[in-house]
């Protein structure tokens, strides 16, 4: 099941009950800022997730997997593909 656009699982986020978050997919803008490049990107294409992207894996969602602070080692890369497979 999709649970954001770049693959990172919303229903392990630590934040979500925090912060009230339902998810990218379900929200007009996240709760950490006015935008998310990767939402809108995606979004802006009509696309439910990144992997469903000609560009897939863009530069723009590599960065965001493997940020230093935020990123999760590429797993959101993975999960995008396995989606694909599963759509």
């Amino acid at each position: 099941m999709v649970e954001s656009r770049c693959g990172l699982l919303c229903s392990e986020c630590e934040y979500k009950e925090q912060m009230g978050c339902s998810g990218c997919t379900q929200i007009d803008k996240p709760f950490w800022g006015a935008v998310c490049p990767v939402k809108s990107c995606c979004e802006s294409k009509a696309h439910t997730h990144c992997g469903l992207c000609d560009s897939f894996t863009c530069e723009l969602l590599h960065s965001f997997a493997y940020d230093e602070n935020q990123g999760d080692d590429g797993k959101r890369i993975e999960r995008c593909k396995e989606w694909k497979q599963s759509d």
